[in-house]
């Protein structure tokens, strides 16, 4: 199928999901057009299962025509944490860098380890061979959080601001440190005997280091162009070739492009937002990057609700995914609450913020993109499977009840800085 078409397809299922949630369910967009799309395939599954054949093969015959990962990972994810990035105080950042910056690496780690470890045990029990560092690189996939479709309820609900810059500033740096990770480990997966522990620390090293000092340089040069100017056309190209240009390039480079653009995104939102541009240029440049920000989120939840079209599940993947969301969440808590113990007198912490922090880390589509981008095969199938079954329990069971955690256990009178 033509791209053209394949996009036009997708654009239009999209708005007519989008409208049927807002007329009819009203839950937050992204959490309602995925549960939509969601219950659509499924619906589709039963009509072909009542003697109407065709109707599951045509559909997903288009959504194999998406290459989900390319998508996400080599367009969509860039734009994404740019215009996250952008509406971001570094202020507020800065005062909470400690938790923040430990959750989004030693947090990583932690996670990717307990997760590691509990799912082989868990695979095998439900009669699974997954190689443990398969499962490691399943640790790693499945660790970072998406605060795309929790960040409108905390606000909502009313969440202190501090806890909603941690939610928000560790999901746009743990999605870079785990796509390095999961790189990391995929690689040792597929040739073990590559494996050295100064290689991989070097690679790892010039991964995040050279990703944030390439993005300080691309936002730095943004900076100074859009300091020249004074049109908020030309502005607004020139953020759209940072994001687009400067992710491609960082690729080409081999350091890790969502910390380049996250850092780029960074410096633009702050540095440039107050010393470079017009009061007319920041509301042309917010609104643009907003609707960027909606549409494209609500596309990527309506691709993960119509993956399910495409993948393979059976009673022994379907028991060890029930499984393993457990074992997400305790692995979360085990690395949150460790960081908030250790920090708890040096950083001020909201009452019972690691709930919510718990709670509302939730998996998103960088998790499924990962897992379809490891090499086909049985454990690629069972991994795509069990990553799935996570995140759809995370997106439509922790997301639509987040609100009603923080209403409950987060005391208003009582918020910290």
């Amino acid at each position: 199928m033509e791209l053209l078409n394949v996009a036009a397809i997708v654009i239009t299922i999209t708005a007519i999901l989008s409208y049927l949630n807002r007329r009819f369910l009203q839950f937050p967009t992204t959490i309602g057009v995925m549960s939509v799309s969601l219950m659509l395939s499924l619906l589709a599954f039963a009509i072909e299962a009542l003697g109407y054949n065709g109707l599951t093969k045509q559909l997903s015959t288009l959504v194999e025509s998406i290459d989900f990962n390319r998508v996400v990972m080599d367009f969509m994810l860039s734009f994404l944490l740019f215009a996250g990035a952008l509406h971001v105080n570094i202020n507020d950042l800065a005062e909470k860098k400690w938790s923040i910056g430990l959750m989004a690496t030693v947090g990583v780690l932690v996670t990717t380890v307990i997760i590691g470890i509990s799912s082989y045990f868990v695979f095998n029990a439900v009669g699974i061979e997954i190689p443990l560092i398969y499962c490691f690189v399943f640790g790693a996939l499945i660790s970072p959080t998406d605060p795309i479709a929790v960040l409108g309820i905390l606000k909502k609900a009313g969440a202190p601001k501090s806890l909603e810059t941690k939610v928000v500033g560790e999901s746009l740096f743990n999605d870079g440190i785990a796509v390095v990770l999961f790189l990391v480990l995929a690689n040792i997966a597929l040739d073990p005997d590559s494996f050295t522990v100064s290689g991989t620390a070097l690679l790892f090293v010039e991964e995040v280091v050279g990703g944030g000092l390439y993005g300080f340089v691309l936002g730095s040069l943004g900076y100074f162009l859009i300091k020249k100017v004074d049109d908020y056309h030309v502005e607004i190209l020139l953020t759209l070739a940072m994001v687009i240009g400067g992710y491609s390039l960082a690729q080409a480079l081999h350091v890790s492009g969502p910390l380049a653009i996250v850092t780029a995104g960074l410096m633009i939102g702050n540095k440039g937002r107050m010393l470079a541009m017009s009061d007319q240029t920041r509301e042309h440049l917010d609104t643009f990057w907003e609707l960027v920000d909606e549409i494209l989120n609500t596309v990527l939840f309506v691709l993960v609700g119509i993956e399910v079209l495409v993948l393979t599940f059976t009673g022994k993947v379907m028991l060890a995914g029930i499984i393993i969301i457990p074992v997400t969440l305790l692995a979360r808590l085990a690395s949150t609450g460790l960081f908030t113990g250790l920090l708890r007198n040096k950083v001020a912490f909201t009452e019972n913020a690691v709930w919510v922090l718990v709670w509302g880390g939730l998996k998103g589509a960088v998790s499924v993109a990962l897992a379809l981008s490891l090499p086909p095969g049985e454990i690629r199938d069972v991994l795509v499977a069990v990553t799935y079954v996570v995140v759809v329990f995370s997106i439509i069971a922790q997301g639509l009840t987040v609100g009603q955690l923080i209403e409950r256990v987060i005391p208003k009178a009582k918020e910290l800085p």
